[in-house]
């Protein structure tokens, strides 16, 4: 019996990496790589659907449910999905190019952005410590400990109505005596309930001896679909001290919240998502501990921002009920809950407060957002946008708010494109084409030969391809024009960006016809979703005074180009804010201030949800989107001026010749 149970035992060797795990024969090859560290892209998260998890069998075998992602050539190179094989034997398997996930890219530069627009707050922490030396108790004086302690922070500095948390009284009496009767107490406030007249009451979280109020952090982390960000802040001066960001692990899991809600239905699914993306945070937080060179025991408060999905995942909270109707979260407010029984790496009583959320696809992150873009505090009627996975859309001022989520599908972060990427190094960003000879020029992140295509380059591409004439105002290749580059390929016409000989992939990187349709269909998701909502509260696109655009994604966008595709209103270009990670941006500010952290309760309330999935009006709004930049020219006067224009300069040159 044991003999055959070793005899079932497969070694499995991943290159580049040069990593080997044991596991039992019949294992799922994505999984394997998953559980040995290796960083690989698996957009659909194993459903075979995206072919982004593509391996070379260098050695050994493995059983392959064969699918069109795939080809013949491929396939005859021992090239397999990984997501769509079974372990066989010992093994050596080559990650492509393509298909993995590299770190280095995160850091790479934003454009300049407009941060922290959220004004007039005080630099107050709903985190604080105070010191206090106590005077030993006396026969005259021998009432508790406890409340001796109560009675000196009462005495110097007017605290009362305190709770205190048990785990303090447990340790209170050896502390104080260890330190001579001079310790440091932390407290914590969370956000007030203006409609219920609640206000702050402090909470004594821990004592610790000595004065340590000069050690005196926290950690703000945003926690996207696609990346797991964090700063480690000094609360005494108010500033960042250190960042990290990490690749989400459940990235391998499926690129969408809808993939990781269904995984989460699998038979372990929701424990599995949970301790990936904690091992995440983790990773962030050691990265942040080594470059402050702080130690873990002087954090005292961790503030994170994510959409529903991942807020509830972190928490434990199946996310079962988001994606069916009537769409419901877990909890709108969460109460602050100790990092640690998450198992988060910091020390116990710490506790973790999540933003909160408003409906099923709009969460912390946004709440978050609105936040640090200080649309809360102002009159101007602003339409604020959250570029990611999902899309997020705000309308509103001071006075009012509505919001929608609308699910534009991956093809921003490169999924549901042939050669589409996350924005790593080699992934094509940026592209001209010369109306002549219609030849490319191209850019790639951290200038490395090309080996894909980002979201930003894919809207660049497109854009120059629709300016020139080589795609029609339909998304469909001109194929009569004389340029090699035009050509039908197994998914109908495409277009060659580089060919093999330049690539780092041995293969000719092209635009099909698909990828522009995958494009289109999220372009419209998005601008459909900001004319409903917009509609859908009296107001039309030349009304907005600002349009604030969030997150790392938008940070990358060409305005004008994506305004050239339909992505955003046709408006001024100086209305135009990018605040890159929002997120983030309001889980910093808010750890640096009780008064944001009451103004993210009252966005949260104060915020009207549109559903979408189900609304007649978005569908049309959508369906009329679906052209390049619009069916109604009138929606975009700007860009139907360019394109006229360039079709005369094009007839021109033409009768020129």
């Amino acid at each position: 019996m044991a003999k055959d149970l070793v005899s079932n035992k497969r070694r499995v060797h991943f290159e580049p990496d040069n990593v080997d795990i044991v596991v039992e024969q019949g294992t799922n090859l994505l999984e394997a790589a998953i559980n040995a560290g290796v960083r690989i892209y698996a957009s659909c998260g194993g459903a075979g659907t995206c072919g982004t998890c593509k391996v070379k069998i260098e050695k050994g075998e493995v059983e392959t449910t064969r699918t069109r992602k795939v080809s013949d050539e491929e396939f005859q190179q021992g090239i397999r999905q990984a997501c769509q094989s079974r372990v066989l034997t010992d093994l050596t398997a080559y990650v492509l190019v393509e298909s993995r996930l590299e770190k280095a890219v995160l850091s790479r530069e934003d454009r300049k952005i407009s941060e922290a627009l959220a004004t007039g707050w005080r630099l107050k922490s709903p985190l604080s410590k105070f010191f206090v030396e106590l005077p030993p108790p006396t026969i005259e004086d021998n009432v508790s400990d406890l409340s001796r302690l109560l009675r000196g922070l009462k005495q110097r500095y007017n605290l009362s109505n305190m709770s205190v948390d048990f785990d303090v009284v447990k340790k209170l009496s050896k502390t104080l005596r260890d330190s001579d009767w001079k310790v440091t107490v932390s407290t914590l406030v969370t956000a007030a309930r203006p409609r219920t007249g609640d206000t702050h009451r402090p909470r004594l979280i821990n004592v610790e001896p000595g004065d340590t109020r000069n050690k005196y952090y926290s950690l703000a982390i945003d926690i996207g679909t696609t990346t797991v960000c964090g700063q480690l802040l000094d609360l005494n001066r108010g500033k960042v001290i250190a960042e990290s960001i990490e690749y989400n692990g459940q990235i391998s899991y499926g690129a969408d919240v809808i993939t990781r809600i269904a995984y989460c239905q699998r038979p372990g699914g929701l424990k599995k998502l949970q301790q990936v993306v904690v091992a995440t945070i983790n990773e962030v937080i050691d990265t942040l501990l080594a470059k402050s060179q702080v130690n873990v025991r002087h954090i005292g408060h961790v503030i994170v921002a994510g959409n529903p999905t991942m807020t509830q995942i972190l928490l434990g909270l199946d996310p079962k009920y988001l994606r069916l109707a009537p769409y419901t979260p877990a909890a709108n407010f969460i109460p602050p809950v100790e990092a640690s029984s998450l198992g988060i790496k910091v020390k116990k009583r710490v506790y973790l407060f999540a933003f909160p959320s408003v409906a099923s696809y709009v969460g912390g992150d946004i709440v978050s957002g609105i936040v640090a873009a200080g649309v809360h505090q102002r009159k101007a009627l602003t339409l604020f946008i959250d570029m990611g996975t999902n899309g997020e859309i705000v309308v509103g001022n001071s006075d009012w708010m509505a919001t929608a989520s609308c699910s534009a599908g991956p093809a921003f972060e490169g999924g549901g494109i042939k050669h589409g990427m996350v924005a790593i190094s080699g992934a094509i960003e940026k592209f001209s084409i010369d109306p002549l000879n219609l030849e490319p020029e191209i850019g790639t992140v951290g200038g490395e030969k090309p080996k894909g295509i980002c979201g930003s380059g894919l809207i660049n591409i497109i854009a120059g391809l629709l300016e020139v004439g080589v795609i029609g105002q339909n998304g469909k290749f001109n194929a009569d024009l004389p340029s090699r580059r035009i050509r039908e390929g197994n998914e109908g016409y495409e277009y060659v960006l580089v060919w093999t000989s330049e690539t780092q992939i041995n293969k000719d990187i092209v635009i099909t016809e698909t990828d522009i349709d995958n494009l289109m269909r999220a372009k419209a998701a998005m601008y459909a979703g900001c004319q409903t909502l917009a509609r859908s509260v009296g107001v039309k696109n030349s009304d907005f005074e600002q349009v604030i655009i969030a997150g790392a994604f938008g940070s990358h966008l060409d305005i004008e180009k994506a305004i050239t595709i339909g992505l955003f209103p046709d408006l001024p270009r100086d209305r135009f804010i990018f605040i890159g990670n929002g997120s983030l941006l309001g889980a910093r500010l808010t750890s640096f201030s009780v008064d944001l952290l009451d103004d993210a309760r009252r966005v949260a309330q104060m915020m009207t949800n549109l559903e979408l999935s189900e609304n007649v009006d978005f569908m049309n709004n959508y369906i009329a989107a679906l052209f390049l930049p619009h069916t109604n020219a009138a929606e975009f006067p700007s860009v139907q001026k360019k394109l006229d224009r360039l079709a005369k300069d094009k007839v021109k040159r033409g009768a020129m010749v």
